[in-house]
């Protein structure tokens, strides 16, 4: 049995994951997917103090009090940022790591040096601090990929405010033990924004795609609980070479 750690990226929570928690769990696993200071159950704490190192105690915090160790730490788009941070923090409690349509940063960088674009969004917050979800496009593109229009309503449902601090808020990445944990990169190439690109990933790290946007928990969770599980099953299998592919909007 392996333990699962799902984390949501910006504007989402943890309900994101619902589609896909059930398979995973009846797969035998155990399967946490909390929701981010801000966000969810916890949206009542957002304010412009929040910020990236906010969430990486949040999960770091979460792994110590739940005892979790073997974890395979998932964090879609933002949330690369987050699980970077976790990893760098107790590299020892984690198996595996997966970058899923994520932000992938080095030692140092912000999420607007990882997706330089992610700069128009904090010149357009509210208030100075906070940024609203990105509007709907019509299709194909959706609401970060979703078009289905119950599935828009129920995401539509979950999202709350971005604070800016969380988008310039520097990641440390200076413990060498980090950077041994096994990778996946899961990238989805559906339709997507024009004028973004996704960085190279590093020869011998396990890259996966999905012919869909970027929300894939909600628009294919089977096909995407399917390549979770990879790594749990067969830890040592399948690396691709470096590759390039669109780069997932900010979420």
């Amino acid at each position: 049995m392996a333990t699962f750690l799902l984390v949501h990226g910006a504007w989402h929570s943890g309900r994101s994951w619902d589609r896909v928690v059930p398979l995973l769990e009846s797969a035998g696993h155990r399967v946490l997917a909390p929701s981010l200071t801000g966000y969810g159950d916890k949206a009542h704490l957002l304010g412009p103090g929040i910020g990236l190192h906010t969430h990486i105690d949040d999960i770091t915090t979460l792994i110590g009090t739940e005892h979790l160790r073997d974890i395979v730490l998932v964090g879609h788009s933002y949330a690369g940022m987050v699980i970077s941070g976790v990893a760098n923090r107790v590299p020892d409690r984690i198996a595996h790591l997966v970058f899923l349509d994520a932000m992938v940063p080095e030692d140092g960088e912000t999420a607007v040096d990882v997706l330089p674009v992610t700069k128009q969004l904090i010149d357009l917050a509210v208030d100075g601090w906070r940024v609203p979800p990105m509007p709907e496009q019509p299709p194909p593109l959706g609401l970060f990929g979703v078009t289905d229009p119950d599935d828009v309503a129920w995401l539509r449902s979950m999202l709350s405010d971005q604070p800016v601090r969380c988008l310039q808020e520097p990641v440390r990445l200076d413990d060498p033990a980090a950077r041994t944990i096994p990778r996946t990169h899961i990238h989805c190439v559906g339709d997507g924004p024009a004028g973004i690109t996704r960085r190279p990933v590093p020869a011998g790290e396990r890259v996966r795609e999905l012919p869909t946007g970027h929300d894939c928990m909600i628009t294919t969770p089977v096909d995407l609980a399917d390549l979770l599980l990879e790594p749990a099953q067969h830890p040592d299998s399948g690396s691709h070479p470096a590759g390039t592919g669109g780069s997932p909007p900010v979420s």
